[in-house]
């Protein structure tokens, strides 16, 4: 097979360097015979880009930006360097996989709300609950979900109306700061905080979709602290939480499966909760919802649970971090840990990849991403540096393997890419370590520059959640739902 040569008018002198060009984007294959050229030791990214693009090449009618992977790593240096940092020589054929560049996600809107913004979910057709909700979800009809600090819960259009508020705690509402909400379904919802109650709501909207009813169904007891986080399964009408008392609870929203709630935790367990639950009982005995246990509430934890997630595949497995620095592999099918991975840090946020590794926010300013199958050689896979405070949430990218995205306390969300990676430095621990690609800031703090130019400081991101088609959607401390969407933002 012949070898094309790619010149440089007046670059006569540069080394020549023999590159093999493969992909595994379809629409972007090369026609045979066209994979294998030499060109220019100088070309970095953006010199390879455009011979990609150029006529003899792709022949894009527009220039398509693409990102270099040598040996499952981004080329960020030229070629010349490359060969040199790696001690190869030039008679070295380099083999060169192309990729779509992640662009940088543009700011789209803000929802503006009363309070902090604790969580955020989304509902759309590629959604989690979109999918789940089947022939009942309807398409078009995105919706977003909000919970807050002051107690209620919030759904909106991608218009940024409100179509539906959740009741007040006098109408069978949460009775304080709600910490996590998630749709379980296109009609059902599952939300918690710290009134230590997981609170189940059917959803509703009017016929011409301009408002809607949010109804307490089910109100679930257990927990004896404060719950920080809660994962759900549409299709078993499982939920999962964290709570600060150490535990998980694993719940039903079946009120004939589901045990009967504990006595001693119910709102009228003492004299006073007692006269302020019979006020609040006559004050909404239309709307008062059945109150239930948990299927199982298990000790894991000797440090507050973070973060409680379900195996994307099997819904009898669940995963736990918290600030014990563990992250614990259950079986929800016998209640038991099957495995521990201890890591150096307090950990507050987690979230499962589709390569099947986890990535959890630590009170290190990094993430930490593991492997918890058995047969790992290595737990621990990667560091990803960058923010300058808590990494609080964090969220998988739709259909990808290599993306996530996360929120932290430094007041920006950060989009990574994990086939970036190079060594770590002693400093870091060594290890392989990924820096951000895009940085996501707050577009209320572009007003105050003053406070959002300390390190470490800016309005506090608590949510953050990532959809085809709602893209990046976060929520914190500066009352605001923000929205970012790239063009081309994943690998298509």
């Amino acid at each position: 097979m012949d070898t094309a040569s790619i010149g440089q008018p007046g670059l006569a002198d540069v080394q020549q360097v023999r590159i093999n060009l493969t992909t595994t984007t379809p629409e972007l294959q090369l026609p045979e015979g066209q994979t294998q050229l030499l060109v220019p030791g100088d070309l970095k990214r953006y010199g390879l880009s455009k011979v990609l693009n150029s006529e003899s090449m792709l022949n894009t009618p527009t220039a398509i930006p693409f990102d270099f992977l040598i040996d499952g790593t981004f080329l960020r240096t030229s070629l010349d360097e490359y060969l040199k940092n790696n001690g190869l020589s030039y008679e070295t054929t380099l083999n060169l996989q192309y990729v779509r560049s992640l662009l940088p996600p543009s700011y789209q809107a803000s929802f503006e709300h009363d309070d902090w913004i604790s969580d955020v979910d989304v509902l759309s057709e590629s959604s989690r609950a979109g999918i789940w909700s089947g022939e009942k979800f309807a398409t078009g009809q995105d919706r977003l979900l909000s919970a807050s600090y002051d107690g209620l819960l919030r759904i909106w259009n991608n218009s940024g109306s409100v179509l539906a508020t959740s009741p007040s705690s006098s109408q069978g509402g949460h009775s304080a700061s709600v910490k996590t909400a998630k749709f379980l379904t296109s009609t059902q919802i599952a939300s918690a905080g710290l009134d230590r109650t997981v609170r189940i709501w059917k959803y509703a909207e009017s016929d011409d979709h301009f408002s809607g009813t949010l109804k307490p169904t089910l109100e679930l007891y257990g927990h004896k602290a404060c719950i920080e986080s809660l994962d759900v399964h549409g299709p078993t009408g499982r939920i999962l939480t964290a709570g600060a008392d150490g535990h998980i609870g694993l719940w039903t929203t079946s009120k004939t499966s589901a045990p009967a709630a504990p006595a001693t935790l119910l709102p009228g367990a003492t004299p006073a909760a007692a006269a302020a639950n019979k006020k609040r009982k006559l004050a909404a005995s239309s709307s008062s919802a059945p109150q239930r246990g948990p299927l199982s509430l298990m000790p894991l934890h000797n440090s507050p649970a973070s973060a409680a997630i379900f195996h994307p595949r099997d819904a009898t497995v669940a995963y736990s971090a918290s600030q014990d620095h563990t992250i614990r592999t259950v079986d929800l099918t016998t209640s038991s840990v099957v495995s521990t991975l201890t890591t150096s840090h307090p950990l507050l946020s987690l979230c499962a990849l589709p390569s099947g590794l986890l990535a959890a926010g630590t009170s290190a300013r990094h993430i930490t991403l593991v492997d918890p199958r058995a047969s790992a050689v290595a737990t621990s896979v990667m560091t990803l540096r960058g923010h300058r405070n808590l990494v609080t949430c964090l969220a998988a990218a739709p259909d990808s393997d290599h993306s996530l995205v996360s929120g932290s306390h430094d007041g920006t969300c950060r989009i990574w890419d994990l086939r970036s990676a190079r060594q770590g430095t002693k400093a870091e621990g060594g290890g392989s370590v990924s820096e951000s690609v895009y940085v996501v800031e707050r577009e209320s703090q572009k007003v105050d520059k003053k406070k959002s130019d300390i390190p470490g400081r800016g309005a506090k991101v608590f949510g953050v959640a990532w959809d085809k088609q709602w893209g990046i959607v976060s929520g914190g401390e500066d009352k605001q739902v923000q929205i970012n969407r790239g063009r081309d933002l994943l690998e298509k």
